[in-house]
């Protein structure tokens, strides 16, 4: 249940869900690679020449308008954290960088 209509998505299906992670996890490495937490707005367009396009990145967590488990979160956030400073405490010592690689 969205805070923002009525109606409930649970139990329904979201139309190429997989493409939808590919372009936020591309957008995510080439817009900011070195922003470990943001949050993608995704469209999904009846316009079969653009069937899904990004509206826009949220760089801060907004949370006052829904509900969720503050310890689950919390537990997420804190192993999230802690394997991406093992990452890159790993990279660090091969000599290897997070960022992309301008094309």
């Amino acid at each position: 249940q969205s805070p923002r209509w009525e109606s409930s998505i649970t139990g329904k299906t979201v139309p190429d869900i997989q493409g939808m992670l590919k372009l936020v996890e591309d957008s995510h490495l080439k817009l900011c690679p070195d922003v470990p937490f943001v949050g993608w707005d995704v469209v999904l367009s009846a316009d079969p020449k653009l069937p899904v396009c990004l509206l826009e990145v949220n760089l801060s967590c907004n949370f006052f308008r829904g509900t969720f488990d503050k310890r689950v979160y919390l537990n997420f956030i804190d192993d999230a954290l802690v394997k991406l400073q093992e990452q890159r405490l790993a990279a660090d010592k091969a000599g290897k960088k997070f960022k992309v690689k301008a094309a």
